[in-house]
Protein backbone atom coordinates (compact mmCIF):
# COMPACT_ATOMS: atom_id res chain seq x y z
CA UNK A 1 0.00 0.00 0.00
CA UNK A 2 1.19 3.29 -1.04
CA UNK A 3 1.33 6.51 1.50
CA UNK A 4 -0.90 9.71 0.29
CA UNK A 5 2.78 11.13 -0.22
CA UNK A 6 4.21 7.75 -2.45
CA UNK A 7 0.82 7.98 -4.48
CA UNK A 8 1.02 11.66 -5.80
CA UNK A 9 4.86 11.25 -6.41
CA UNK A 10 3.63 8.40 -8.67
CA UNK A 11 0.55 9.99 -10.27
CA UNK A 12 2.28 13.08 -11.09
CA UNK A 13 4.99 10.85 -12.70
CA UNK A 14 2.56 9.14 -14.85
CA UNK A 15 0.21 11.66 -15.52
CA UNK A 16 2.79 14.79 -16.31
CA UNK A 17 5.95 12.87 -16.54
CA UNK A 18 7.47 14.93 -14.20
CA UNK A 19 9.36 13.72 -11.31
CA UNK A 20 8.03 15.54 -8.17
CA UNK A 21 9.13 15.95 -4.17
CA UNK A 22 5.98 16.97 -2.08
CA UNK A 23 6.95 19.78 -0.08
CA UNK A 24 3.57 20.21 2.22
CA UNK A 25 -0.05 19.84 2.54
CA UNK A 26 -2.14 22.72 1.51
CA UNK A 27 -5.91 21.00 1.83
CA UNK A 28 -7.73 18.37 2.90
CA UNK A 29 -11.26 18.83 1.29
CA UNK A 30 -14.30 16.64 1.45
CA UNK A 31 -14.82 16.73 -2.46
CA UNK A 32 -18.75 17.13 -2.04
CA UNK A 33 -18.10 20.01 -0.19
CA UNK A 34 -16.25 21.90 -3.20
CA UNK A 35 -16.98 19.60 -5.92
CA UNK A 36 -20.69 19.11 -8.50
CA UNK A 37 -21.70 17.09 -9.17
CA UNK A 38 -22.19 15.43 -6.21
CA UNK A 39 -20.89 11.80 -6.68
CA UNK A 40 -22.70 8.00 -5.28
CA UNK A 41 -19.29 7.72 -3.12
CA UNK A 42 -17.27 9.59 -0.67
CA UNK A 43 -13.89 11.36 -2.00
CA UNK A 44 -11.39 13.06 0.46
CA UNK A 45 -9.05 15.20 -1.96
CA UNK A 46 -5.75 16.07 -0.54
CA UNK A 47 -3.99 19.31 -2.21
CA UNK A 48 -0.14 19.29 -2.06
CA UNK A 49 2.39 21.71 -2.94
CA UNK A 50 5.00 19.92 -5.13
CA UNK A 51 8.44 20.72 -6.61
CA UNK A 52 9.45 19.99 -9.72
CA UNK A 53 12.70 17.95 -9.95
CA UNK A 54 13.06 16.42 -13.27
CA UNK A 55 11.54 14.57 -16.10
CA UNK A 56 9.84 14.72 -19.70
CA UNK A 57 6.07 14.62 -21.07
CA UNK A 58 4.97 11.86 -22.93
CA UNK A 59 1.49 11.61 -23.96
CA UNK A 60 -0.65 9.38 -22.24
CA UNK A 61 -3.83 7.32 -21.47
CA UNK A 62 -4.36 9.95 -19.29
CA UNK A 63 -2.95 13.09 -20.57
CA UNK A 64 -2.75 14.37 -24.42
CA UNK A 65 -0.52 17.60 -23.33
CA UNK A 66 0.38 19.40 -20.67
CA UNK A 67 0.82 23.44 -19.86
CA UNK A 68 1.79 26.39 -18.06
CA UNK A 69 -0.82 29.02 -17.58
CA UNK A 70 -1.00 32.10 -15.28
CA UNK A 71 -3.62 32.33 -12.70
CA UNK A 72 -5.30 34.68 -14.42
CA UNK A 73 -5.12 32.62 -17.49
CA UNK A 74 -7.01 29.66 -16.55
CA UNK A 75 -8.22 27.15 -19.50
CA UNK A 76 -11.89 25.70 -19.06
CA UNK A 77 -11.47 23.03 -16.04
CA UNK A 78 -13.34 19.95 -15.01
CA UNK A 79 -15.30 21.71 -12.65
CA UNK A 80 -16.05 17.94 -11.40
CA UNK A 81 -12.20 17.40 -10.52
CA UNK A 82 -10.93 20.72 -9.63
CA UNK A 83 -12.84 24.23 -9.83
CA UNK A 84 -11.20 27.96 -9.72
CA UNK A 85 -11.31 27.98 -6.54
CA UNK A 86 -9.01 25.17 -5.86
CA UNK A 87 -6.36 26.44 -8.15
CA UNK A 88 -6.81 29.90 -6.74
CA UNK A 89 -6.18 27.89 -3.21
CA UNK A 90 -2.95 26.60 -4.73
CA UNK A 91 -1.91 29.21 -6.14
CA UNK A 92 -2.49 31.27 -2.80
CA UNK A 93 -0.21 28.54 -0.82
CA UNK A 94 2.64 28.86 -3.23
CA UNK A 95 2.31 32.28 -2.65
CA UNK A 96 2.52 32.03 0.88
CA UNK A 97 5.69 31.89 3.31
CA UNK A 98 4.06 30.10 5.99
CA UNK A 99 1.09 28.41 4.51
CA UNK A 100 -1.75 27.03 7.13
CA UNK A 101 -3.38 23.83 5.88
CA UNK A 102 -7.38 24.00 5.45
CA UNK A 103 -9.43 21.54 5.97
CA UNK A 104 -13.10 20.64 6.36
Amino acid sequence: TMSPVENTIKEAKEESGKDVIVRSVISVQNRDNHNLPPYAYGVIKIFYLCEEIGGEFETNIETTEIAWFEEDELPKLAQEKCNEEQVHMCFEAYHTDHWKVQFD
